[in-house]
């Protein structure tokens, strides 16, 4: 029996990924050669970790529309319970994602929905000791900064609060950093969002790091892509070998690697066992597009295997 539940707050938006042949200078084209729609943000991170075995809640907003019904329905075709009540008036957000031959990837998102947390709406999901609860850095930015501050004061001890950074959280001002920083007890990033606090892009170095900033007996891991990911915290920093592949889509990579993390980590796998198992899922993620690629445990089981034969 899992000893708790991962408990996302941060936005679910729908993915409009386009790819293009080249990422046009301002003011020109460039023609694209395919487009698609998925659900992503939160989702990519909540079903990777159910796709792992972890039970999963989404207390994020969610709106009424197009955008809004896909996200739903995403979660509950694989089982993801969302707490929060459905907002009426406005839909989820979109976020164009322009992706290069390179797999180099652009955003640009346009807000909805996911902004009208409060509270009431995050309290929904009614963290337990053991639940993990997983906080975005974008959502300390603008209107919902308040309300996930406030809510977070509120948790219960027993609660571990997980916090993806984001490249927003170098945006943040002092008091809004240190009070995010108070709560945290996991960390996850990847190594130039870790840079911004500990000075070092080297993912061992930045993990060794990264504690200092945290709660006693806090967790950081930080991921670099092909090299895999060093984690540090609950044991001396190690670092965990990646599993390079030739990338076809890195988006949702990095969402994939933390889902998976968190459901080992929920259920009682030691930090670099954990490690190791979203390493795969990573490596797994980017020779896939979708949502519906996200691995499964099975999945992970096998490519693993393979590696051993």
């Amino acid at each position: 029996m899992r000893n708790g539940r991962l408990i996302h707050t941060a936005q679910a938006l729908v993915d409009d990924v386009i790819d293009i042949p080249f990422l046009p200078r301002r003011g020109t084209n460039s023609v694209a050669t395919a487009r698609h729609q998925q659900a992503g943000g939160a989702v990519t991170v909540l079903l990777a970790a159910v796709r792992s075995g972890a039970r999963c809640v989404h207390a994020g907003s969610v709106g009424r529309g197009p955008a809004g019904d896909m996200i739903r329905s995403v979660l509950k075709a694989d089982g993801v319970t969302v707490s929060s009540p459905i907002v009426d008036e406005i839909d989820s957000g979109v976020c164009m994602v322009f992706v290069e031959p390179s797999a180099e990837r652009t955003f640009v998102t346009v807000q909805g929905a996911e902004r009208r947390i409060s509270v009431a709406s995050l309290d929904t999901s009614d963290p337990q000791p053991g639940d993990f609860v997983a906080i975005s850095g974008y959502t300390l930015q603008g209107p919902t900064a308040g309300p996930l501050l406030d809510w977070l004061a509120t948790l219960r001890p027993g609660v571990q609060v997980v916090l993806d950074p984001g490249a927003a959280f170098a945006e943040l001002d002092d008091p809004t950093r240190r009070a995010t920083l108070a709560r945290t007890t996991i960390w996850t990033s990847n190594a130039e969002e870790a840079k911004f606090m500990t000075g070092s892009s080297d993912m061992a170095e930045a993990a060794e790091a990264l504690p200092s900033f945290l709660p006693p007996g806090a967790l950081s891991i930080v991921r670099d892509g092909p090299a895999g990911c060093a984690v540090s915290g609950w044991c001396e920093t190690t670092s965990v070998p990646g599993f390079p592949q030739k990338p076809f889509d890195t988006n949702g990579a990095g969402d994939t690697h933390t889902g998976v993390m968190l459901a080992e980590l929920l259920s009682g796998l030691d930090p670099v066992a954990a490690a190791r198992r979203a390493n795969a899922a990573g490596a797994l993620k980017v020779t896939r597009r979708g949502v519906d690629t996200i691995p499964t445990s099975s999945e992970i089981d096998d490519f693993l295997g393979s590696l051993s034969r």
